[in-house]
């Protein structure tokens, strides 16, 4: 076994109109939770659509509706329905590209390919230039999957290997409150 055959695509909703044209046939929303439903989303035509909202944070905050146990679920429930079409194109988006997108991304790669998390992560360097994937959001799916922490694992080889590449991103990281996802 290894990582499935689909397309992947990572974006954020300003990046929409430029994918609606190149074969998609799965999206996956993830968008705060009063964020209006993307306009650029009726450009793609007969496509499986998953819009799941919770907001990105990494820990429960007063005013925020944070990742759950049960949106996980329905990110693994629209993953199955990817798998079944090996063929497939899916287009994993949030508000900016960076965190609840790459992570779902990921888990979808690594959902069908146990013991290939790390490899997983590391494809969003290929896929997505700039991401830092929420850590909540990879905590439950390693739950839910029975990993055993290796999709963790997998997300700290990835951001290792990141801030080699992109030093700078320690600071900005640390600048937005999450400099406790650092890696050692």
């Amino acid at each position: 076994m290894s990582l499935p055959p689909f397309k992947v695509t990572i974006c954020g909703i300003p990046e929409l109109p430029q994918h609606c044209s190149v074969g998609v046939s799965h999206v996956l929303s993830i968008i705060d939770t009063h964020e209006p439903r993307p306009l650029a989303l009726d450009d793609y035509f007969e496509i499986d659509h998953e819009l799941i909202r919770f907001d990105d944070v990494v820990a429960e905050y007063p005013g925020f509706e944070a990742c759950t146990p049960a949106h996980i679920e329905k990110v693994l429930a629209f993953g199955e329905r990817i798998h079944a079409r090996p063929d497939g194109h899916v287009l994993v988006h949030c508000h900016a590209g960076v965190s609840r997108s790459t992570a779902a991304a990921a888990i979808l790669m690594a959902q069908n390919a146990p013991g290939y998390e790390e490899q997983a992560f590391l494809k969003l360097l290929e896929l997505r230039k700039h991401g830092w994937p929420n850590t909540r959001m990879v905590q439950f799916a390693d739950t839910l999957l029975k990993r055993d922490g290796a999709m963790l694992r997998g997300l700290v080889a990835y951001r290792k290997a990141l801030l080699k590449v992109k030093p700078h991103l320690t600071e900005i990281i640390r600048n937005i409150g999450r400099g406790h996802e650092i890696p050692a």
